[in-house]
């Protein structure tokens, strides 16, 4: 069945389009959503005017979504939670908790736009890609931080401090530890032989 598109159509179409779709996914989507006209001369001249008026509103939907990526390409996002010593966090960010983020900023961004192919699960600096038009994307920077605010790179640099140093080893192989065990028994050893020929 040939219809004409009124609306961008994911996989299907653009607006103005004329395409061939099974007639029941026409009459039972399309059509009923306002997303259609059915193509014929009947329509001739309702998708002409139809037309002229879609170029002037998607000169001016691309004009506001190009405005709209330079806002968004300039915001330094962020956000805190809760990780391990590794960085890993405990629960994720999540295309809501970005959503949310860039409502705080001023910007109402639908959660389908956001392109985040699954849940961020680690501490870091992540780019995300915002679809704000069929022709215009924005990408945006988002930092995740530990809850007291310390970057990926800081928390790897605390678990370095704290971790024991390895003590170095002997030409022989041998700790210098237990070389310093085995002089100290050795010592007492001989005092303890001392203190046998003053008793005899």
């Amino acid at each position: 069945m040939k219809i004409i598109l009124r609306e961008h159509v994911e996989q299907l179409g653009d607006r103005g389009d004329e395409v061939n779709v099974a007639p029941g996914y026409a009459r039972n989507f399309l059509l009923p959503k306002g997303l259609a006209y059915r193509s014929g001369a009947g329509n001739a001249k309702q998708i002409s005017d139809q037309r002229r008026a879609w170029a002037v509103r998607e000169e001016r939907s691309d004009q506001a979504a190009q405005e709209l990526a330079s806002q968004l390409a300039a915001l330094d996002l962020s956000v805190r939670r809760r990780a391990g010593d590794r960085g890993t966090l405990y629960g994720s960010v999540t295309n809501s908790d970005i959503r949310a983020l860039l409502a705080a900023a001023g910007h109402e961004i639908e959660r389908r736009r956001i392109q985040l192919k699954e849940p961020i699960k680690s501490l870091g600096t992540f780019e995300l890609g915002i679809k704000l038009h069929r022709n215009v994307s924005a990408n945006v920077t988002l930092v995740v931080l530990t809850e007291s605010g310390q970057t990926l790179a800081q928390v790897e640099a605390d678990k370095a401090t704290l971790e024991p140093a390895v003590q170095p080893r002997t030409a022989s192989g041998e700790d210098d530890v237990d070389r310093d065990d085995e002089d100290d028994e050795g010592m007492r050893e001989a005092s303890g032989a001392k203190q046998e020929v003053r008793e005899d």
